[in-house]
């Protein structure tokens, strides 16, 4: 397998940096200290490029933060120069991994994404009878710090890169502790093993990607299971055959299982056949249609009513409303919706106190 050397000057390039500080204001422009590193955006970049062409260059410390919608989790959000730095990285070295991902990963990926994914299990489900679905349990909490690394280095041989690829692993903060055992472990494995990614990161979400990359060739290439799709850790299998769709099921939890240290949740895997339709990324999808599923409209009315709440006190502007009604919209229009948006909208009053 090659390996890609020589990367490191192009991560600390200038137009690289000033590119990656562009990707990372992207929405946040506002922010005060988005703001501050504006106000003296070279000699900001041309410092951040000395640290890091001298391999001085440290992370900072994470703003961690809680949100329920729709479950609960912690956000580790980097200060924004080192997200600068995550965007320079990604810029250089995702290329290659781009290469060798297989067509049917849809997350964090150009020309991809969800409502991509959705239409591509639509398209299986009309040749298959029966799908089996799973997730994985905890899964950027378990990601195993020193198997990523492995996975990275059979890419990557530049040794500047891979430093700053481990500085940015290693500063991880710590996220929930997940106590499971694997194969050959003794009573303090778990917690002798770096593991967890912090969600927020742009390096995360491709770090992800990389971790069940060798799952996704398992299941395609050895498996021989051509209706296969992933969304991060939420993954399908389609199949004619159900007694074969369990013997996939039992060898993807052995490859996990012994390849990756991770788990399926328990309570998220399943084989059912496709005509009852199945929930995926957001959508009841069936072979013929997909309707919303019914927590994210729910979900939505109660964003509704907030937002309602914010114009009228003057904390949101007409320009939020609009953009924030607009995504859902989009986000809607990929199901059956009319009749839930015109229920929704017909309802909704903005209007200042």
């Amino acid at each position: 397998m090659k390996r890609h050397k020589n990367l490191y000057d192009d991560v600390c390039d200038f137009e690289n940096l000033l590119l990656s500080a562009r990707k990372a204001q992207q929405g946040k422009r506002g922010n005060p200290r988005v703001q501050t590193f504006n106000h003296r955006i070279e000699t900001e970049l041309l410092t951040l490029q000395e640290e890091l062409q001298a391999q001085t260059y440290r992370p900072g410390a994470y703003r961690t933060f809680t949100i329920n919608d729709p479950k609960t989790r912690m956000i580790s959000a980097a200060p924004f120069r080192d997200r600068v730095v995550h965007h320079a990285l990604c810029n250089i070295v995702e290329p290659i991994f781009e290469r060798v991902f297989i067509h049917d990963s849809y997350a964090c990926r150009k020309g991809k994404g969800t409502h991509a994914a959705v239409d591509r299990f639509t398209q299986f489900m009309h040749s298959n009878e029966y799908v089996l679905k799973c997730d994985i349990k905890k899964y950027f909490a378990s990601i195993d710090h020193e198997i990523l690394k492995q996975l990275i280095r059979r890419k990557i041989g530049c040794p500047r890169t891979l430093w700053l690829i481990d500085l940015i692993i290693d500063h991880s903060n710590p996220q929930e502790f997940v106590d499971d055992y694997f194969p050959s472990d003794n009573l303090f494995t778990p917690s002798s093993r770096r593991k967890g990614l912090p969600l927020g990161n742009q390096t995360s979400q491709f770090f992800a990607n990389i971790y069940l990359d060798p799952l996704d060739h398992f299941v395609k290439e050895k498996l021989g299971c051509r209706a296969f799709i992933r969304y991060v850790d939420d993954f399908v299998v389609l199949e004619q055959d159900i007694s074969r769709m369990w013997e996939v099921h039992r060898a993807i939890e052995a490859f996990l299982h012994e390849r990756l240290r991770l788990n399926l949740h328990p309570r998220k895997q399943f084989v059912t056949p496709v005509r009852v339709g199945i929930d995926f990324l957001g959508y009841r999808v069936f072979p013929a249609h997909r309707l919303l599923r019914r927590s994210s409209g729910y979900r939505f009315a109660r964003r509704l009513r907030t937002m309602q709440q914010q114009y009228r006190s003057g904390v949101l502007s007409p320009a939020s409303v609009q953009q924030r009604i607009a995504s859902w919209v989009g986000h809607a229009k990929h199901a059956d919706t009319y009749g839930l948006r015109t229920a929704l909208f017909s309802q909704a009053v903005f209007c200042r106190a």
